[in-house]
């Protein structure tokens, strides 16, 4: 790498970290709120650590890791400001760092690679789903979308505009059609011209659990018969700033058919981005993107150091 190239990258990584921390001011702002009046008041150890304990599990790290955090700082000498966030961050990155593992297409694999993405109604999987086929094409990968939520009103063209947005043919039938007919059609097609992947989006109508899962391992059935090994990736989409309700659907929907990734979305207008946490210490299941914002470019990577810094 020459020395321009290197400065290069450097900067676009500092710009992105700092865009990271403006996109967690929420939820970092109840943290160091709540340890900051503290202190400042000139609060005793004591004081300072109930302080603490509140703001981190307002922030939905839960109540046990709060705790945990919290106790693991007895021992440490100084209890200022840059100490206390030093010490605090240092444990969340050991917390979340087993689950930082970014999507990976395999260049030597059949093609296409299949990924189904499934989600609940509202956490945003449709749009999701068009920021990652823009930044499956930015890595030089030709892309597909199976327009599988047949049911939702307006989800077929809502996912065929994001497809003409990004410049990616969109596999589809009308509302109300056979999702597994949609996900058949579009890997065959994919098949046929060779392309690198299928986004597969899914129904995410919760009102009917039993009936959902079943339509969910049925396009799995339909694409393991088409592609070995499909779906290779079952990508689950939750809304970061429903708090716990993420972690109970990650825990449905993994029961389920078996997640194998989890997007964070809408980490950037809730105070609540501590979620992260316990769903990547209750599942252990990879966190492959965060989604902090409505731009096409705000669907990033999650790298566990760079949250950590980012949320204390």
């Amino acid at each position: 790498m020459t020395f321009n190239r290197a400065v290069t990258v450097i900067i676009c990584f500092s710009m992105v970290f700092s865009g990271l921390k403006a996109r967690l001011f929420k939820t970092r702002s109840v943290i160091a709120d709540g340890v900051e009046a503290s202190i400042d008041k000139g609060a005793t150890k004591e004081e300072i650590m109930e302080a603490l304990e509140e703001a981190l599990i307002t922030t939905d790290i839960g109540v046990e890791t709060s705790i945990e955090i919290v106790e693991g700082l007895k021992g440490i000498g100084k209890w200022d400001k840059d100490t206390l966030s030093d010490n605090i961050r240092a444990r969340l990155y050991e917390m979340i760092k087993d689950v930082e593992a970014p999507l990976v297409i395999p260049t030597d694999a059949t093609k296409p690679h299949v990924i189904m993405v499934l989600g609940v109604n509202g956490v945003g999987k449709t749009t999701t789903i068009g920021k990652l086929a823009l930044w499956l094409k930015d890595r030089r990968k030709s892309v597909i979308l199976g327009a599988g939520d047949t049911f939702r009103a307006a989800a077929v063209e809502q996912l065929q505009l994001w497809g003409e947005r990004v410049g990616c043919p969109v596999v589809s039938q009308s509302q109300g059609g056979d999702p597994g007919a949609v996900a058949f059609d579009a890997v065959k097609s994919a098949k046929a011209k060779g392309t690198d992947v299928v986004l597969l989006d899914t129904a995410g109508r919760l009102h009917n659990k039993a009936h959902l899962m079943e339509e969910l391992k049925k396009i799995k059935r339909v694409v393991g018969r088409e592609v070995d090994g499909a779906p290779h990736e079952k990508l689950l989409i939750v809304d970061g700033s429903t708090g716990q309700n993420a972690l109970n659907q990650a825990k449905l929907f993994n029961e389920a058919v078996g997640v194998t990734g989890i997007i964070v979305t809408k980490l950037d207008g809730t105070p609540k981005g501590g979620i992260v946490v316990p769903i990547a210490r209750e599942l252990g299941i990879p966190i492959r993107f965060i989604g902090v914002g409505e731009g096409v470019g705000d669907l990033q990577e999650f790298f566990a150091r760079d949250f950590a810094e980012a949320l204390i």
